[in-house]
């Protein structure tokens, strides 16, 4: 495949749109903001000028549907999320859609309108449509995947800080966000302090999104794309990378280290209990057996109160924490978190009211989808505190 990236063509648009020859087929990147107006007037405009045989979009099928339907939240199946232990993915998820939810409302422009308005003028002048993005889950399994367990607690703590911050924001600095030499900026800070992060994020999905704009039919396409992709899809158009699709598309399996390590702290806690009941007495062992209950249980307890849990998810977290905190399958927030879910299901207008209750610490108590990941968090935080606090105690009491 030969493929050649003019420079002196001239075309009626502006910086934002690149056009490109590849393969004897003709590409247009158009590089948007996924909250200006002004992104999606230059989509309607490219698309209706050029009347291209096909219209690649950085959507999945699933961010697609949630934003034409507006159902994104309606439609969450809390208790499988829970069960596959992806809560911690979803609030990151939706710590970012808040954030550029309160950056739409600033302007007026619903994240994502540009994404639409290219599928509304397509499907308009009846030219085909073709969703390039990785699968959402899968992007972000493999970012938390990807990233240390203190990294993890980094960003979560940066991101869930950030909710509360008051951004001002105007379609002039978006402008200038959309330039190529402040992204490509942007581009190497996010490399060097989230290099996992940025790798999944965004190297990753240039590849991915070239590859499928690449499969898409036709000899001419208009791609509507986020404009911090374009520097990395203009070179990875040009590069054959079919054969990474398989494994930028695949979850990868949890580290041995940390199964060693997951595994490492129950065993060391039995192992004592067994060994102070050889060497001390059967007593002895229970005593420190009912100091690893209370040490775990109270903690959890209390941060199920905190999250103003219904009074059983508080009654389960204690009774949970003693044996949840000597098993690596499942954690005390998982089951509390289910047990909120059951006991006190999140109602349809506060699942569509969501993302402006994010942005509020009042909010996460009031909303009862927010309370279910206050009910993940806090009793997990504090079955953390009790299991080095009851671990201490016990492994002292060998000595």
């Amino acid at each position: 495949m030969t493929a050649t990236t003019p420079t002196c063509e001239q075309h009626p648009y502006s910086p934002d749109v690149h056009r490109m020859e590849v393969g004897g087929r003709e590409i247009l990147l158009v590089g948007t903001a996924h909250v200006s107006r002004e992104s999606a007037d230059l989509v309607r405009q490219v698309i209706e000028n050029e009347r291209p045989d096909c219209v690649c979009i950085e959507l999945d099928q699933k961010r697609y549907e949630a934003l034409a339907k507006r159902k994104r939240w309606e439609i969450l199946d809390l208790k499988e999320i829970i069960r596959t232990q992806q809560l911690a993915t979803l609030l990151i998820n939706m710590v970012l859609a808040s954030y550029q939810k309160r950056l739409g409302d600033q302007l007026g422009v619903p994240p994502g309108t540009e994404l639409l308005e290219a599928a509304r003028v397509a499907e308009a002048h009846r030219i085909p449509i073709a969703l390039c993005d990785r699968d959402v889950r899968i992007t972000m399994r493999r970012a938390w995947h990807s990233t240390s367990f203190f990294r993890k607690n980094y960003l979560l703590a940066t991101l869930i800080a950030s909710m509360f911050e008051s951004t001002e924001i105007s379609e002039e600095g978006l402008r200038t966000m959309k330039e190529s030499d402040v992204l490509s900026e942007l581009m190497r800070e996010l490399g060097t302090a989230l290099p996992e992060i940025k790798q999944v994020l965004i190297d990753e999905r240039d590849t991915y999104l070239a590859e499928m704009i690449k499969e898409a039919k036709g000899d001419r396409i208009v791609a509507v794309v986020g404009a911090g992709h374009v520097a990395g899809l203009k070179r990875a158009l040009l590069e054959d990378r079919s054969g990474q699709l398989a494994a930028i598309t695949a979850i990868p399996p949890a580290s041995p280290v940390w199964k060693i390590a997951g595994w490492s702290i129950p065993l060391a806690i039995l192992a004592s209990l067994g060994y102070i009941a050889w060497a001390k007495g059967p007593a002895a062992a229970g005593d420190n057996a009912l100091f690893w209950i209370l040490a775990t249980g109270t903690p959890c307890a209390i941060g199920a109160m905190l999250a103003l849990a219904h009074p059983l998810t508080i009654l389960g977290a204690f009774v949970a924490a003693p044996f949840t905190t000597l098993s690596p399958l499942i954690g005390v927030g998982h089951v509390t978190a289910f047990s909120q879910v059951m006991l006190r299901p999140p109602l349809v207008m506060e699942l569509e009211r969501v993302l402006d209750d994010m942005a509020s610490f009042g909010g996460w108590w009031k909303n009862r989808l927010l309370r279910v990941f206050l009910a993940f968090m806090l009793p997990s935080f504090g079955g953390m505190i009790g299991t080095w606090i009851g671990g201490a105690r016990i492994l002292s009491n060998l000595f």
